[in-house]
């Protein structure tokens, strides 16, 4: 088989890969005779030939499904940094091989990252199997893409991660329907991520701004008023009556609801089974504001009664709660911020009487447990 003019001798490192150029491109016949030949030799070759075709004008006619195979070939048996190259050398190429553009979009992230981003061969169906297909990193990368189609917008959206939707949602050039908008807007109930992009979006519409008004922050408010002709004193009001509306929901199992109590406890008492029962439910189920859910499993995780729970939540001191929380592996860190949120939800109690007893130092899970059970005796 005769060499390539102007191909070294030596095998050539990936850094020479990146800066060579032949003087003239290599001919068709004598690149495809080097994809057949498996020595690292010739594959090292046949990639300074086919940079020097990229450099070169693109192929035309018939000559492009011989290049087509040379480069599959090629990629097939290439090492991870000759793939990264090749990516990065494509990527912009509207004459590039749609079966070399689709493998390398499946690649490791890294080399996967420059087609996803810019490749003008992907089409919509190309972008739908990487949201089925690939890893969470992949799926970013398209969902960051410019202009992508309204089917794989909604197709990131039914998915629902959090991470997807968040870089959707900073992609101004998406094609996002007024469906898909409305869409992410009720994402933002769980994904806070999601609020400051939407609320700078562009395809964001008053009505939904005066929905997003209700679950956001105070300078996120400030930001929709600012942006839309709206009263933000008539949406303070709503807010305020969706917060009281809250407060009687979350305490409505205990009182008024026993089948849904009777479903929560149920629902702890099979997770408790299962070995998924951990403190860090504790937060997640008041921030939810699911504060039945919250004395349910306070109780079965520490052993206690739910009457005692509940005596401590409605004590005239959070010293109790403390004592209870702390002795199933709350972190002291933690519950203030806690405390408050219990508080929005149980028409401010416990009380504040007494002292911060989470101030005075760390104390151990059977102290804390010991010291509830001499305050609450239910």
């Amino acid at each position: 088989m005769s060499r390539i003019v102007g191909a070294p001798e030596t095998p050539l490192t990936v850094a020479q890969f990146r800066s060579s150029a032949m003087a003239s491109p290599p001919a068709y016949p004598e690149l495809l005779a080097l994809a057949h030949n498996p020595s690292p030799d010739s594959r090292e070759r046949l990639l300074l030939g086919v940079v020097a075709l990229c450099d070169a004008r693109p192929p035309t006619g018939e000559l492009s499904p011989v290049l087509g195979e040379i480069f599959l070939t090629l990629a097939r048996q290439a090492e991870r940094d000759v793939r990264k190259i090749l990516s990065e050398r494509l990527a912009q190429a509207d004459w590039a091989p749609p079966a070399l553009i689709n493998v390398l979009a499946l690649d490791e992230i890294e080399i996967a990252r420059p087609v996803l981003a810019a490749s003008p061969i992907l089409q919509d169906d190309d972008l739908l199997r990487v949201l089925v297909e690939a890893t969470l990193e992949h799926q970013i990368e398209v969902a960051r893409r410019p202009h992508i189609g309204g089917r794989v917008a909604d197709a990131i959206i039914e998915r629902g991660e959090p991470a997807t939707l968040t870089a959707l949602a900073f992609n101004r050039t998406a094609e996002i329907s007024v469906d898909g908008v409305r869409r992410l807007v009720e994402q933002s109930r769980r994904v806070a991520a999601l609020r400051g992009p939407l609320i700078r979006h562009p395809r964001l519409t008053a009505q939904l701004a005066e929905q997003m008004y209700e679950w956001v922050g105070e300078a996120l408010r400030q930001s929709i008023c600012a942006r839309f002709p709206v009263d933000g004193r008539r949406l303070a009001a709503v807010v305020d009556r969706a917060v009281d509306d809250a407060r009687r929901d979350a305490m409505a199992p205990t009182a008024d609801d026993p089948e849904r109590d009777e479903m929560e406890r149920r629902l702890v008492a099979k997770l408790q089974a299962a070995g998924q029962l951990r403190a860090g439910y504790l937060i997640r189920a008041v921030r939810e504001r699911r504060l039945g859910l919250f004395v349910h499993a306070l109780a079965a995780l520490g052993g206690f009664s739910v009457a005692g729970i509940r005596e401590a939540m409605a004590a005239a001191s959070p010293e109790p709660l403390f004592y209870a929380c702390a002795s199933v592996g709350v972190d002291r860190a933690v519950f203030p911020a806690l405390l408050v949120e219990i508080r929005l939800l149980n028409d401010g109690s416990p009380g504040d009487a007494g002292e911060r007893v989470w101030l005075r130092g760390t104390i151990s899970t059977a102290s804390a447990a010991r010291s509830f059970r001499a305050l609450i005796k239910s």
